[in-house]
């Protein structure tokens, strides 16, 4: 969804008009309400019940038809969802299918959400006119006072609200997913020990730093177990308590971050945090963290028998990045603000 704001972004600079938004995920609506161009966000929390069983199906498309067909950009894989927009009676010359517009060799995923913004229905005979070189191209999160006050209260109540902060984020959505972080599918897995070994090496280069380490609460143990090898001081797990609104504007605030691709990576380029970012199978030719405020990133990757593989990423590789990353305190002349400063 992060990915999806160069998108929404082009359609609102376009259309001159918000962009509502039906989405299955359940971060997205924390994640975009407010945000710029964003207009209704309408979330399906399972595309798979049947339909006369769904109250979120059956409520989405009385929404759609209310609001009568209209340009509509359908942004998913998988057929899934289209029998919600027969059911909301959008005809197809309304609606452009990423489908039909597959990637170009060598394009990034914002690029490719950028291109297909710029494409018209059919059903339109002429395209809206848009400035869109005034529309920077990739993710763009805004972060509110509302979102920064309540970040200051949090880190007051743990004691970290004059302190410069690094982030850390291990897990990913798979980490804790049956309670085994290390099944075959999650190629995204890194060792604890070289976690350990990161964070040995990240506070003796920042002594100075608080350092968060991040993630949704079932993550909350395997933070613990990692703190528990690294055997250094002020290391605080943040993973029980870190709603999405939160979490960007911890992002914002931040001096730096160490993660394996995942959503927080993205969502940090958004918001202009430096960041180092371990790539497993995910090709970082098209998943690369890419913000519109031109944050610096650092990719690691590693290969195994010949196939991508992030537990060929020795910690050696990710200490010598973070080493050369220009922090954003460095870059500002000082500490981090509450603003992003």
């Amino acid at each position: 969804m992060v990915l999806l704001t160069a998108l929404i972004r082009v359609l609102h600079a376009r259309f001159h008009s918000p962009v509502d938004i039906v989405t299955s995920g359940p971060w997205s609506e924390p994640l975009l309400r407010g945000q710029p161009g964003v207009g209704e966000i309408w979330t399906v929390r399972s595309r798979k019940t049947p339909y006369w069983l769904s109250v979120d199906q059956r409520r989405v498309v009385r929404l759609l038809r209310s609001r009568g067909p209209g340009p509509t950009w359908y942004c998913d894989g998988s057929d899934a969802a289209r029998p919600l927009l027969v059911r909301a009676g959008i005809p197809r010359e309304f609606i452009v299918d990423v489908k039909d517009h597959p990637l170009k060799p060598g394009e990034h995923a914002t690029e490719q959400w950028r291109r297909l913004a710029q494409i018209t229905p059919t059903s339109l005979t002429a395209a809206p006119d848009a400035d869109l070189a005034a529309v920077t191209p990739g993710c763009h999160l805004e972060v509110g006072d509302g979102q920064r006050a309540d970040l200051e209260a949090w880190l007051r109540a743990r004691g970290l609200s004059v302190m410069p902060l690094i982030l850390i984020q291990i897990g990913n959505k798979r980490t804790m997913r049956r309670g085994l972080r290390r099944l075959a599918v999650n190629n995204k897995y890194w060792p604890n020990e070289r976690w350990a070994q990161v964070l040995r090496q990240v506070r003796l280069r920042c002594p100075d730093h608080a350092i968060v380490l991040l993630g949704t609460g079932p993550e909350y143990s395997l933070n613990r177990e990692v703190i528990a090898l690294a055997k250094v001081a002020g290391l605080h797990n943040a993973a029980d308590d870190l709603p999405i609104p939160r979490l960007v504007a911890l992002l914002e605030r931040a001096d730096g971050l160490i993660t394996v691709d995942s959503g927080p990576a993205h969502a940090a380029a958004a918001v202009g945090c430096p960041l180092v970012v371990l790539f497993g199978k995910a090709l970082p030719s098209l998943y690369r963290p890419w913000g519109t405020a031109g944050a610096e990133v650092k990719v690691l990757c590693g290969r195994l028998a010949g196939e991508p593989d992030m537990l060929a990423i020795e910690s050696s590789s990710v200490i010598e990045a973070w080493a050369s990353l220009s922090l954003r305190s460095q870059i500002s002349g000082g500490r981090a603000s509450a603003d992003g400063g």
